[in-house]
């Protein structure tokens, strides 16, 4: 079967740090690897071309593809357009097209950065953790929602926190089977001695938690869990969560690693077709200047090759390839410290497509 992979470069430092993950899948394509790359616009890219974020062209594109790999979207240039107009909203709209509802966001700390961390290097080196966050409902979602004037004649905001039975259980389902493939270990972070919608959340997780006895659930509330993943984060190996804590805790946890630029993220919908994409932003500071970080993306295209393609041994390969080039000493900016060996974007890709 070919692999048909959307290729969506995007803004900023998006088409440098594509181009070195796509040397990366290169390798393997050469190999044998059935492999189909197919290059579209979205964000200011597509709006530049087409008048809109993410353009009909993009979508048809994205619907046919088996994944898309996207660098970046955004820049200060198109800060002042309509808000339905603005790059963001092109991810938004590939989000709610495909239907990618569970984000995983790993946060992994190789022992050679541990010194990147703000943190000890003892509560940090060896971090591994995956958190999985429900991408479309919560609060971000739910109906009714806005600004209102109130029956005593002041004015107040709203929103919505709803989660029905069907979206708690597909997430908690993603969840039990990716800890299933790691440490057996899954923590529910929720907020039920206070809120029903997550009271409720944490009846189905524990249901759900039924079909895999393997597997050793706990709960935390999510105030909690922010304060252990500084105290002690390696407790954690697998959490979920719904959209509003996980869009906290993940961010929270992007920088117990030190550097956001080694980060990777996917998203994934029922069929297990995936969006993924490097966790930081399109940099325009340093865009075209081959400085960025391409291990981020990499480390995505990687796994893309492990949780929509299914391929286990590729996806290792890259991340060993990875480590490989970090323990003799390569860094980017981003992560140099003094007695290493600095690198530019493309020379850190030269690096891992050698390693590999």
């Amino acid at each position: 079967m070919t692999m048909k992979i959307a290729v969506l470069p995007g803004d900023g430092i998006g088409p440098e740090i594509i181009t070195q993950a796509l040397r990366v899948l290169e390798v393997l394509k050469n190999e044998g690897m059935a492999m189909e790359f197919t290059e579209a616009p979205l964000g200011g890219q597509a709006y530049d071309q087409y008048g809109h974020p993410y353009p009909e062209f993009t979508q048809k594109i994205c619907r046919a593809a088996d994944a898309v790999l996207l660098g970046a979207v955004g820049g200060p240039q198109y800060d002042n357009l309509d808000r339905p107009l603005r790059p963001e909203r092109g991810l938004l709209g590939i989000r709610k097209d495909l239907g990618l509802f569970a984000n995983l966001r790993p946060a992994v700390l190789y022992p050679e950065l541990a010194n990147a961390s703000t943190l000890k290097p003892e509560v940090v080196a060896g971090l591994d953790i995956m958190i999985v966050r429900e991408l479309t409902g919560d609060v971000y979602f739910g109906q009714p929602r806005g600004m209102r004037t109130n029956e005593s004649g002041e004015r107040e905001g709203f929103n919505t926190m709803v989660y029905s039975e069907s979206e708690v259980r597909r997430i908690a389902h993603v969840a039990f089977d990716i800890a299933m493939k790691r440490g057996k270990k899954l923590c529910s972070v929720d907020k039920a001695n206070v809120l029903e919608t997550t009271e409720f959340w944490k009846e189905i997780v524990i249901d759900v938690a039924k079909e895999y006895p393997e597997v050793e659930l706990s709960h935390m509330y999510v105030d909690n869990a922010a304060m252990q993943l500084i105290r002690n984060p390696k407790q954690f190996d697998v959490m979920v969560t719904g959209n509003i804590f996980g869009d906290i805790l993940s961010d929270e946890a992007s920088m117990l690693t030190g550097s956001i630029g080694m980060l990777a993220s996917a998203s994934l919908n029922e069929t297990k077709k995936g969006l993924y994409e490097p966790s930081h932003g399109s940099a325009p500071d340093i865009a075209g200047k081959n400085l960025a970080n391409p291990i981020a993306t990499i480390l995505s295209a990687a796994m893309m090759l492990r949780y929509t393609f299914d391929n286990e041994a590729a996806a290792v390969r890259i991340e060993n390839a990875i480590k490989k080039v970090l323990a003799a000493g390569y860094r980017t900016g981003d992560i140099y410290e003094e007695g290493m060996k600095r690198v530019s974007c493309s020379e850190m890709g030269d690096q891992i497509v050698a390693s590999m």
